[in-house]
């Protein structure tokens, strides 16, 4: 398939800048492949479609306050520094990007506040930088602080400026694990009371970590698909999660369910030969769209994604191309809210 494939040609996108309150009473949009079904559901209906030994994957990364404003030295000029992700958190190394780049130069002191500090070391991209921060003190130190000072990172098309309340409201309840700068917002539509209510059915909910980058939002520049490269993000699964997740597969009749398009891209890096789970950690760059062969995957909570992007790609791959385009039109017609903040389907 080609990139100019996924151009949907959508008038009006409905896209909140705020998550639904309560989480769960988003809406959900239900597909049966089976039968190319289109229901409509409330999330908190969720309940109705997920058995007792279902195994849930969710991503349990943490988003963290990764923009910060500052000052360069001498010039008092202000600065807009965004962390990507930590390279060595013994020497308080960093990749940023940098606005404005053109007078950001390697040796250049940048400040935020008068307790922090850091220096540019590096030049990685034409925006991008390689900061190591001067601070005294430990690294759980240097978080508590950048968490203070941080704005969080929310999606380009959110046209408001971040806010205090988006460091909970741009959040899952099971963000736990810090490192991301984007949220798994399929996780997103839970609360604690629906985690609940489906354990007591038997339902079991299973962790796994990507932190996922600002990669997710890069556009995809090739239209043959087959010469786009992801961005590498940090992963982990547990050999108790992927235990868990094995015997679902085993079982033959329980679904193992995707919480998202990170989720899917976890478990799906972490199959062997035999079609099977093995816990590990690393880097992946998986790429999934059409006609990608799910190995582990059975079914997908996951959002209602921007045209052109690898979420909807892989969306497509799993749910098909001439379905998943039907759903989305439906999606317009109903109205559904699009996008981080949006609403939700569920493909069975």
């Amino acid at each position: 398939m080609k990139l100019t494939d996924f151009k949907f040609e959508i008038d009006h996108f409905n896209v909140p800048d705020e998550p639904a309150e309560p989480r769960d009473s988003s809406r959900l949009m239900v597909l049966d492949r089976e039968d190319k079904s289109i229901k409509h559901e409330k999330f908190s209906d969720i309940h109705k479609y997920l058995n007792k030994g279902d195994v849930v994957v969710y991503n349990n990364t943490k988003v963290f306050p990764a923009k910060l404003k500052g000052k360069k030295e001498k010039t008092e000029a202000d600065i807009e520094v965004f962390l990507l992700r930590e390279l060595q958190p013994e020497n308080m190394l960093w990749d940023v990007l940098v606005e404005p780049a053109r007078k950001i130069r390697i040796g250049n002191k940048l400040y935020f506040g008068e307790d922090l500090m850091a220096e540019v070391v590096d030049n990685t991209t034409s925006r991008g930088r390689t900061i190591r921060f001067l601070y005294e003190g430990p690294n759980q130190d240097l978080y508590e602080r950048l968490d203070e000072i941080g704005d969080m990172p929310l999606p380009p098309y959110i046209e408001r400026e971040p806010k205090d309340s988006d460091k909970e409201n741009y959040q899952t309840i099971f963000a736990k694990e810090r490192g991301a700068v984007a949220a798994p917002t399929a996780g997103m539509h839970f609360t604690p009371e629906l985690v609940e209510k489906l354990e007591k059915k038997g339902v079991d909910f299973v962790p796994v970590t990507l932190h996922i980058g600002w990669g997710t939002f890069r556009p995809v520049e090739v239209e043959d698909l087959t010469k786009h490269r992801m961005d590498s993000e940090n992963y982990y699964i547990s050999k108790e999660s992927s235990d868990r997740i094995n015997e679902a597969l085993k079982s033959k009749k329980n679904k193992v369910v995707a919480c998202g398009t990170s989720a899917v891209r976890v478990i799906e890096t972490s199959v062997m030969a035999s079609g099977m789970s093995k816990p590990g950690t690393g880097w992946t760059d998986k790429f999934i769209y059409p006609d990608y062969n799910f190995k582990i995957t059975e079914a997908i909570i996951t959002n209602f994604h921007r045209p052109e992007s690898t979420l909807l790609m892989l969306a497509a791959a799993f749910g098909g191309f001439e379905y998943i385009k039907e759903a989305y039109k439906e999606a317009v017609k109903e109205d559904y809210r699009f996008f981080s903040f949006g609403d939700a389907m569920l493909i069975l």
